[in-house]
């Protein structure tokens, strides 16, 4: 048993010869089975690895994948031993989709893109931030209310508008609102990150195959968006502010060829404006999908909101009152992390949980399986904010809970992710019931981020005993940043 009263990972004992051994997994011939899970059934293809224990080895054609899912292996990994990991299958792939960015570059460019971007989530300027989310919080209520009693709204494409919105106005000083395109061409992007992911990146870019035309469609697209970021911001101001645009305008100006500079800042914005969004959009998505499927939470969601807020707009000291709405945000994270599978590649032969690791393997460590690892969490798949109650000992290891990832690679916006995600589900609690259409099967999509696959039709009703007031602006709190 550890300290934390749980399960210690097994060391596997070493073989006669005295070298350490190979995890168990399924047998070479199931190789194509295998594929086709990677294909149409990754949240299966980590549920079936994590059947073999806390390690287990898959093959998969000129592929062996090395699962581990315990905490000591992701902190091994991601942080003990993190210089020995690049980003591995998946993330490499991704990169022929999305370019050098911060989510697929590595070693010095990585380093030197963190430092240039770190300061702009910094938490002085992301309190700054709060007037500006819960503005866009109040937005989202009103449009949400004018069809109260009507038709169905998508919820995962309000919520994506929503967190669109909030990645303009609080990092690159800009309306996303004006590029209607943007949500179709990252669609397009990420089916062709996981098409290359399922090829091995073996399909030539240039094939006209229906995918690939639109994905370069979307492309182009998603480029123009950021040229016309950049131009805006020059022509308005230059490259002195302190967002991510007039950051990236004065670090790629550094770049001795051009071309490459020109380059290296569409990445940036492309992937920014991809992980920015994707990830908060789709934790909101969850979240209104599980409330609705337990009433009580949902009231009280209702009663806090009401209690917090009254009949104004949040401000950033309201994140340490909303309690209860943060636990609700950590368990969704649980059941369904936004980055679902942290993929590596080993750069060196190492040793993880007693188990060997060669050079050039790829390692998983699925946050999706270890958050229900039945080891650490008490009845693992059942929806229970209480188990995050700051007054409740947590009895878990630090690295049983990874929603954003861990080690120097940890999630750069984190905290503006959880402002974002508690303002809009108090805001949303306490004005208005969202209700899933009855019939409509609601089913994960594991992509870069795990989404909800085909949408969330939902009605829009009156919350029960709310008088769906228009949120009027605080006035002089700290964190409302004025307009």
């Amino acid at each position: 048993m550890t300290s934390t009263g749980r399960r210690a990972a097994a060391v596997p004992k070493r073989s006669s010869s005295g070298t350490r051994l190979v995890p168990p997994g399924p047998p070479w011939w199931a190789g194509p089975s295998l594929f086709k899970k990677l294909a149409m059934d990754r949240l299966g293809m980590m549920s079936l690895a994590a059947t073999y224990g806390d390690a287990a080895r898959l093959s998969i054609g000129p592929k062996t994948l090395y699962f581990f899912n315990h905490p000591d292996h992701a902190k091994h990994v991601l942080a003990d031993n993190s210089g020995n990991y690049h980003k591995g299958v998946g993330l490499v792939q991704a990169r022929r989709a999305i370019g050098d960015g911060l989510l697929t570059s590595e070693g010095e460019l990585w380093r030197k893109q963190r430092r240039m971007i770190q300061p702009v989530f910094q938490n002085k300027r992301i309190s700054q931030q709060a007037g500006v989310i819960a503005r866009e919080a109040a937005n989202l209520v009103g449009r949400l209310r004018n069809h109260s009693g009507g038709q169905p709204v998508d919820v995962v494409k309000e919520m994506t508008w929503l967190s669109l919105g909030v990645l303009g106005h609080t990092l690159l000083d800009a309306d996303l609102g004006a590029f209607g395109s943007i949500g179709h061409s990252f669609e397009a992007v990420q089916d062709q990150a996981m098409f290359e992911l399922v090829t091995l990146s073996k399909v030539p870019m240039w094939l006209p195959l229906p995918k690939q035309l639109r994905f370069r469609r979307a492309r182009a697209e998603l480029q123009r968006i950021v040229d016309h970021l950049v131009a805006d911001r020059l022509a308005r101001s230059g490259d002195g502010g302190d967002d991510v645009v007039s950051r990236l305008i004065a670090s790629t100006r550094q770049e001795a060829d051009p071309r490459v500079g020109r380059q290296r800042m569409r990445d940036e914005l492309v992937t920014l404006l991809l992980a920015g969004h994707e990830t908060t959009a789709s934790t909101l998505s969850w979240t209104f999908y599980l409330i609705d499927r337990h009433p009580e939470v949902r009231e009280r969601l209702h009663a806090e909101a009401v209690e917090v807020l009254g009949d104004r707009l949040p401000v950033y000291e309201d994140l340490h009152r909303l309690r209860y709405t943060a636990m609700v945000v950590e368990e969704v994270m649980r059941l369904y992390p936004p980055v679902w599978m942290l993929p590596r590649e080993a750069q060196g032969d190492d040793e993880v949980g007693g188990y060997r690791v060669p050079a050039g393997s790829d390692v998983l460590i699925s946050p999706y399986t270890l958050h229900r690892h039945p080891a650490f969490w008490d009845a693992p798949d059942r929806f229970d904010p209480d188990r995050f109650d700051p007054d409740r000992p947590a009895n878990r290891p630090r690295y049983a809970y990874i929603p954003f990832g861990a080690g120097p690679r940890f999630c750069v916006g984190n905290h503006l992710g959880m402002m974002e995600a508690t303002f809009v589900i108090a805001m949303v609690a306490r004005d208005l019931r969202l209700v899933r259409v009855p019939g409509h099967k609601v089913v994960a999509e594991p992509m870069l981020s795990l989404r909800v696959r085909g949408g969330l039709p939902m009605t829009v009703h009156a919350a029960h005993g709310a008088r769906v007031p228009r949120p009027r602006a605080s006035s002089g709190h700290a964190g409302d940043s004025g307009d």
